[in-house]
């Protein structure tokens, strides 16, 4: 499913990221963990070729990134889901556009637009404010909006880049078993950037720690140290 090879990534004179390797299966789910800097973003950029590494291969969906094509990324793109800490809803929209927007940008029939939509809400506890706006939703619900719209496409792969990072504690914990139903429910890999001990110790998932841009730790079943 996703593979890193010998990774590199320097920015001028700083190694944000040194000689990465690690393999995620389909299906997994995986905790990001390490200290601000360690790595964590930039990993992330890379996976979704934001950014190319300085050394080193990236292998997502049997696709070599050093070999891809514009057409192929495009493709490949739509097939990952990405949750933001700052949510990075459009004000301007309300909760039903902002989710529907990706795959409007994929010219499907407004029916089966409307119909994934629904679904979404549905999965992240929000059927009745689609007709709201972000202004209107507290930091809990921003985030539930903003995962619906990154599994309206059913995606393989789902990225959330420290989900709960702006919440409190118990909405963070809601946040982060509403991304443990979808793993279960929908069988995406979720690979899930995280700060909080007290989410990665409650969930026996794998863990891969990142420390000055290296791995220095990836155990199943593992726990924040």
């Amino acid at each position: 499913m996703v593979s890193a090879r010998n990774l590199t990534k320097k920015f001028g004179d700083l190694t944000a990221l040194s000689e990465i390797s690690l393999e995620i299966g389909s299906g997994e789910f995986v905790f990001l963990t390490g200290p601000s800097g360690a790595g964590k973003t930039t990993l992330f950029r890379l996976f979704l070729k934001e950014i190319e590494p300085s050394t080193g291969e990236i292998v997502i969906f049997d696709q070599n990134f050093a070999k891809i094509t514009n057409k192929e990324l495009t493709k490949l793109r739509r097939q990952i889901g990405i949750v933001f800490q700052d949510y990075r809803l459009l004000p301007e929209k309300n909760v039903w556009e902002n989710i529907a927007l990706p795959l409007q940008f994929r010219n499907l029939p407004q029916k089966d637009v409307d119909l994934a939509v629904k679904l979404s809400l549905d999965m992240v506890g929000l059927s009745d404010k689609g007709d709201l706006f972000p202004s209107q939703l507290s930091g809990g619900e921003l985030q539930r909006v903003s995962i619906a719209r990154s599994i309206v496409g059913k995606p393989k792969l789902l990225m959330a880049d420290e989900p709960t990072g702006n919440l409190d504690p118990k909405t963070a914990k809601s946040i982060a078993k509403l991304l443990c139903d979808i793993h279960s429910e929908l069988k995406t890999t979720i690979i899930m950037a995280t700060h909080n001990s007290d989410i990665v110790n409650s969930h026996q998932y794998r863990v891969i720690s990142l420390s000055g841009g290296k791995v220095v730790k990836d155990t199943p079943k593992g726990k924040y140290e």
